[in-house]
């Protein structure tokens, strides 16, 4: 994929966040079994960095479960941003305007330290078009994490319902061939309060690897869950070497 298309694909999402951030959100009042599972072995003290952090929802989760450790959300939602911040939380909290992949695009906009013990990316690195622009998200992640410091995300395996499938659409809808992006990238729609497309990238656990021994990255674990046939996220824990 060249760096025109990559461009074209993140322009899309971005207005897609943007347009639909509200009714987005509103889909989203609880929390995926599977970060459920995740946040059950934490034990309050980590300090997290959340890249995609939306509405808040796993700071909110957090509060509930007593965390006492430093939390620091990103996102370039400014609508789920606002209603992230609406809630007053009972430890260090904070929230940024940070767009993720733009980083890779063009220079380092996150302006965020490093040293922390844990990073979070749920459902986010499908939403980073080309393997370059994921890599160098990745090794940025690596950057900011401490000496054995986990990162954790998840990755949408929408190939695994049927009723999701459906939601592809060709490429053609935004002017762009087959050609023109990589093994794997798909188009989506969204009907909810107005029709909207979205790119996403469909990860497996062979490309995981890959980008984790590129990044210098280990794999400590891999599980599947979400949705009624809990395989509709791809979840893994990496450790920093």
């Amino acid at each position: 994929m060249n760096t025109a298309t990559a461009q074209r694909l993140l322009d899309l999402n971005h207005r897609f966040y943007t347009e639909h951030g509200a009714d987005f959100s509103a889909t989203r009042t609880r929390l995926q079994n599977g970060v459920l599972r995740v946040l059950d072995t934490l034990r309050g003290d980590e300090s997290i960095l959340d890249l995609g952090c939306g509405n808040g929802e796993l700071a909110r989760a957090l509060l509930q479960r007593g965390q006492r450790g430093p939390y620091l959300g990103l996102d370039f939602s400014l609508p789920l941003l606002n209603e992230a911040e609406r809630e007053a939380f009972g430890f260090p909290v904070q929230f940024k305007q940070v767009d993720l992949s733009r980083f890779s695009v063009t220079s380092d906009q996150w302006s965020v330290t490093g040293n922390w013990s844990l990073v979070t990316a749920f459902a986010v690195l499908h939403h980073i078009p080309s393997d370059e622009l994921r890599l160098k998200l990745i090794q940025k992640v690596y950057d900011l994490l401490k000496p054995n410091g986990l990162f954790i995300h998840s990755n949408w395996q929408f190939l695994n319902s049927e009723r999701l499938k459906a939601r592809i659409q060709s490429w053609d809808t935004i002017g762009l061939a087959a050609r023109d992006v990589d093994a794997n990238d798909y188009l989506l729609d969204w009907k909810r309060g107005g029709l909207g497309l979205r790119y996403v990238h469909h990860f497996d656990e062979a490309e995981l690897a890959e980008l984790a021994q590129a990044s210098g990255f280990e794999i400590i674990e891999t599980f599947y869950s979400d949705g009624e046939n809990k395989r509709l996220g791809l979840y893994q824990v990496w450790k920093k070497r």
